[in-house]
């Protein structure tokens, strides 16, 4: 599960996260994987700011599940100290801590850019992979000066891509490969052929491995499930035209808002492309989705308004995959 921790309309980042952590607890009862959380910054619809902070929050209230970022934004950090949170994170909760590392601002705004890159000039194809390699071998014990003392870091590194650039960096560096798929679709299959093709054996992972992240609403039949995901509709639109996104609406009030044809076919056309539906429907459009990409694992990312709905989401997917 990919938690943004979704603020919704009317209501604040506190119950936004307090929803969070709830759905991090109850992915766990239900005996799902891992759950990740992202970093996005100024954006009025998503409270997931510091993944650090989640996930050691999560890793602290939960028993089993893996928790992870998903991912922390590497240019807007010092390597060292990222390395340092997730092994102190590690140390705290063996084999169940998760990095996943990505590049993209996180926000729409050049101001907060700016702040988090401490006015540093904009992160390029080269300092990226500089910085990917340098948090490596923090993480690999390579550096001269532990991050932690006494100890190897066994923290799981992943690189989070949207891209072909980024799919062939993680194959070049032999790392795990999370793929935005909820995000550009139209990206993944040549993105994972790149990563296949590019991928090289290394300490991290002896062959490709791929996690795929796809936006899911599961619900009690089609027509409900595409009630509930009216308001993230209205949000992609949003971004579709490269407006910052906005709190989630409520079903009814999301209901009630037209857009142009052609923002309506292009809607259409990213759905396809996602997982919505009764459950029936969801596993079945999940599945062909593992078979047509190869990849290992599913994310689901549920930006659904409502915890309620949230869960039961949740709940009818874990039973639908026994």
């Amino acid at each position: 599960m990919l938690e943004v921790a979704p603020v919704e309309h009317g209501h604040s980042a506190r119950e936004a996260l307090a929803a969070a952590v709830s759905a991090a607890r109850f992915a766990d009862e239900l005996g799902l994987h891992r759950v990740w959380f992202a970093e996005h910054h100024g954006a009025p619809s998503i409270s997931s700011v510091a993944p650090p902070v989640l996930v050691a929050h999560a890793a602290a209230i939960t028993g089993q599940i893996r928790v992870g970022s998903g991912g922390v934004l590497l240019p807007n950090h010092a390597p060292r100290a990222v390395a340092e949170q997730f092994a102190t994170l590690d140390a705290l909760h063996p084999n169940r801590i998760d990095l996943g590392i990505g590049r993209g601002p996180g926000t729409f705004d050049a101001s907060i850019v700016a702040a988090l890159q401490r006015g540093t000039r904009p992160t390029t194809d080269d300092s990226y992979r500089a910085g990917v390699i340098e948090l490596l071998g923090y993480l690999s014990g390579e550096h001269a000066a532990p991050v932690l003392p006494g100890g190897s870091v066994a923290v799981a590194p992943w690189l989070l891509s949207s891209s072909t650039a980024g799919a062939s960096l993680a194959g070049e560096l032999g790392l795990p490969l999370a793929f935005a798929h909820h995000i550009r679709p139209q990206n993944t299959a040549e993105a994972l052929h790149r990563y296949r093709e590019r991928f090289r054996p290394s300490r991290w992972r002896e062959r490709p491995y791929v996690l795929l992240a796809v936006e899911t609403v599961c619900a009690d039949s089609d027509a409900e499930a595409a009630h509930l995901a009216r308001p993230l509709d209205l949000v992609k639109a949003g971004l579709f035209a490269g407006q910052a996104d906005q709190p989630l609406l409520s079903p009814e009030a999301a209901a009630a808002v037209s857009l142009p044809d052609h923002v309506e076919q292009q809607l259409a056309g990213y759905r396809a492309q996602q997982a919505q539906g009764s459950s029936a429907t969801v596993i079945r459009q999940l599945a062909a989705l593992a078979v047509d990409t190869g990849a290992d694992e599913i994310m689901l990312a549920s930006t659904v308004y409502d915890s309620a709905a949230r869960r039961r989401s949740l709940e009818l997917l874990a039973k639908a995959a026994g």
